[in-house]
């Protein structure tokens, strides 16, 4: 049979390609990169209208009953797209060498202007162990432990996101390495800060865990995270990202070490994207999972 390709915002049709009930979405890409070789299956999306969500990969023509011989696919491109792993490293690779550099340049005048040649104190030395750490943790889980609903994201998210991860950055080393920086008035703040930041690190590791194991590897599905066995994933009987809960956990208790604007404001800032990127999980969900009742706690 035969399916028109149409045009996502004019309708205009773009070609028509021949196909059998046997044949998924994935299938009708190909044949439509053939024709349009700038084209890459990531970057091409399919509606059967405008309103309709995207035909996932696996789909098969034979299981969509409304698509018959003659029928239409809108097509919209998704533009160049960067694979979610690159991004994520990216973005958290660029943090370590923008801590680091004022961090090991820290006596250098052409940084501080007014630098007497002062050696880094203890608080200024936990800060970069917490902070580097943080980033790397955050890239081992990204190599051994996530495992992504999608594979890739507009290439736009690459330059969006390291911009605010590589310049919140740069500010927040700049301030806690500055030479008038100033160390919380009493140890036991320092104590109380770094213990929350360990803490929510320990809590952030365990939910990614929990994660991983929710989802089979080489599948996309999505289930109602449940508790486990560990305290930490405790969590998950009030929330649905106890990640993200345990993520801005971490960053006030950084903060609550560091003492410093910029570092309460990563926190606020990254607390607001967190609850954003967790509405968007659950309403993915809901989606994703017709046997999720409307009312079951996400």
């Amino acid at each position: 049979m035969k399916i028109e390709l149409a045009n996502g915002k004019t309708g205009k049709t773009l070609l028509t390609v021949d196909v059998t009930k046997a044949d998924s979405i994935l299938d009708v890409k190909k044949k439509h990169i053939k024709e349009k070789t700038y084209l890459y299956p990531s970057r091409i999306c399919y509606k059967l209208s405008l309103k309709d969500k995207a035909l996932t990969d696996d789909v098969k023509i034979g299981d969509i009953e409304t698509l018959t011989d003659g029928s239409v696919l809108y097509f919209k491109d998704l533009g160049p797209q960067i694979g979610w792993a690159t991004v994520f490293i990216a973005e958290y690779t660029g943090p370590i060498f923008a801590y680091l550099i004022f961090y090991v340049f820290n006596t250098c005048s052409w940084i501080y202007p007014d630098n007497e040649g002062a050696p880094h104190n203890t608080v200024q030395n936990l800060a970069c162990a917490c902070y580097v750490g943080h980033y790397v943790k955050r890239i081992l889980e990204t190599i051994f432990i996530h495992r992504f609903s999608k594979a890739t994201m507009p290439i736009g998210n690459l330059f969006k996101n390291c911009t605010y991860y590589w310049g919140f950055s740069s500010l927040i080393s700049y301030f806690i390495n500055h030479p008038l920086y100033t160390v919380p008035s009493t140890d036991t703040q320092v104590y109380i800060g770094l213990s929350i930041y360990l803490f929510g690190e320990l809590g952030n590791l365990s939910t990614h865990l929990a994660f991983k194991n929710m989802r089979p590897a080489g599948t996309k599905t999505r289930v109602i995270p449940m508790p486990n066995g560990n305290p930490f994933c405790a969590l998950f009987n009030l929330v649905s990202c106890p990640n993200y809960s345990y993520e801005v956990m971490s960053w006030i208790g950084y903060g609550v070490l560091t003492q410093t604007f910029f570092s309460g404001l990563f926190a606020l800032v990254g607390g607001a994207r967190c609850y954003s990127g967790s509405s968007k999980t659950i309403a993915t969900t809901r989606k994703s999972s017709k046997t999720i009742p409307r009312t079951e706690k996400l």
